[in-house]
């Protein structure tokens, strides 16, 4: 007897949510992203001096954010500026919120 596998599709807002949640879900990344909100842009070197991390650990968790479109990185040869991505945050604000809000009729209230 064979089994057919269901495929679950997924939303392209499902799929962009689902990519920010994973660039946020580590800690650092988030002290990152804390850090760029607050000194509006920095280059990497700075944020080394901030995070007491290896520059190889930070790029990381750089390229995740970036991935996300989360920031944005400029090149100023040997450094890079990277700042937080506005369009991206609002694109975020705006899914998270849509997403979260639509069933607020159909939460339970387990207290």
């Amino acid at each position: 007897m064979q089994r057919t596998l269901s495929v679950i599709e997924y939303s392209v807002d499902e799929e962009v949510m689902a990519s920010i949640a994973k660039a946020l879900s580590h800690p650092v990344r988030l002290k990152i992203l804390k850090l760029l909100a607050t000194h509006e842009c920095c280059f990497t070197g700075e944020l080394t001096e901030l995070i007491p991390m290896a520059q190889s650990t930070i790029s990381q968790h750089l390229k995740a954010l970036l991935g996300a479109g989360l920031i944005q990185g400029e090149i100023y040869p040997p450094k890079v500026r990277y700042c937080i991505n506005p369009e991206q945050w609002l694109k975020a604000s705006v899914l998270f919120e849509k997403y979260f809000n639509a069933d607020k009729d159909f939460l339970c209230d387990c207290g």
